[in-house]
């Protein structure tokens, strides 16, 4: 199934997950109208195609101000970003979403993919951020993995390990 982020954090609210708001923007004016309506002093400019890696592609950029929210809308939007999951062919950049952002100190990654030798699904953690974590995994000795069972899903004890793992119990 290929849902844009702001798709998959629409399905997670409805279920009582907490996500940032956020806004989709498919032109630069409804970008800055956006970020003037979450009303934060800091926003995330994301570009929304269907590939990861697309803020190593300059596809992701934290505006500290409106000036900036309308920069880097006009840099992304129509944008092809070339990422490692697009192919050399890369993605045409067609919206955006524009979300509330923070002063970031320190950037912690946890994200869920599928095992592809396995079929079974992994939880992953890193202090190294998301772009390309199973090579991170697999190089990085400070990170997280944790296989979930499709029977029963992930277990209380699978987060609690998350959370007490040195490298995010600063964090947190």
């Amino acid at each position: 199934m290929n849902i844009h982020e702001y798709q998959g954090k629409e399905v997670l609210r409805q279920y009582g997950v907490k996500v940032p708001q956020g806004k989709v923007a498919f032109t630069v004016d409804e970008a800055v109208q956006a970020a003037k309506d979450l009303g934060t002093s800091v926003v995330v400019v994301k570009a929304q195609i269907h590939a990861g890696g697309r803020g190593k592609a300059g596809g992701v950029k934290v505006a500290k101000n409106l000036d900036e929210v309308r920069t880097y809308a006009e840099q992304i939007l129509g944008k092809v970003l070339v990422t490692h999951q697009t192919g050399p062919e890369g993605k045409e950049v067609k919206r955006l979403l524009i979300e509330q952002g923070c002063d970031i100190k320190k950037e912690y990654y946890v994200g869920v993919v599928v095992d592809r030798a396995t079929g079974r699904v992994v939880m992953m953690g890193s202090e190294e951020g998301g772009t390309e974590i199973e090579e991170v995994a697999a190089h990085t000795p400070r990170n997280f993995k944790e296989v979930v069972d499709p029977a029963i899903g992930l277990q209380p004890f699978q987060a609690r390990r998350l959370a007490y793992t040195s490298t995010f119990r600063t964090s947190l």
